[in-house]
């Protein structure tokens, strides 16, 4: 799962919202550096990827990439998945798409002390609405050039959108599998 995801699965108050994000941003054991709802959060957030990656679904879907992309086949359905959800938002959330990312973007806008690299990406990711702006496919375009440029082999990545495109209706079938069985885990945890 990615940014919107986790966001929409962590919970509705600003911490829960932090710690869904920080996830991705605080690595290593938490020892009561932050406070108590924000590493709640960030556990909830490890719980989620942990469930995520050993889904017989999730890996059905890494599945259908051909062997040589299976390496970024994570990678690519994070992505997808993102932009399942949020294309589909009203399937699975009674807010609006667009109030929700305007509250998480309030929720990081009023966060003084955003780990690192999340407070370096943070502004960018409001002015640009990374997260609304997954409702459009062609957005990960974009988003794959970028993450891309992230990777010590960037080509891992090249012609990952096509492969998306081909195979677009399965995936979004194990999406739509999924996503309510990893709702009711999250629900489980927090």
């Amino acid at each position: 799962m990615n940014y919107l995801a986790h966001l929409h699965l962590g919970g509705p108050q600003p911490a829960d919202m932090l710690g869904s994000l920080y996830g991705d941003f605080v690595k290593g054991r938490l020892q009561g550096g932050l406070p108590t709802q924000i590493e709640a959060g960030i556990r909830l957030h490890r719980q989620i990827d942990a469930f995520t990656d050993s889904h017989p679904l999730v890996l059905q879907a890494k599945g259908r990439f051909p062997t040589q992309r299976r390496r970024y086949a994570g990678i690519l359905l994070d992505l997808f998945f993102d932009h399942c959800l949020a294309a589909n938002w009203h399937d699975y959330s009674a807010e609006p798409l667009e109030r929700f990312t305007q509250r998480a973007y309030s929720v990081l806008k009023n966060e003084p002390a955003l780990p690192g690299k999340l407070a370096m990406i943070a502004p960018r990711m409001a002015a640009q609405d990374w997260l609304g702006s997954y409702r459009e496919f062609a957005v990960l375009e974009q988003v794959l050039a970028g993450m891309s440029r992230r990777l010590s082999r960037p080509e891992g990545l090249a012609g990952g959108l096509g492969e998306l495109e081909r195979l677009y209706d399965p995936l979004l079938e194990d999406f739509r599998s999924f996503y309510p069985q990893l709702q009711d885990f999250a629900r489980r945890e927090a």
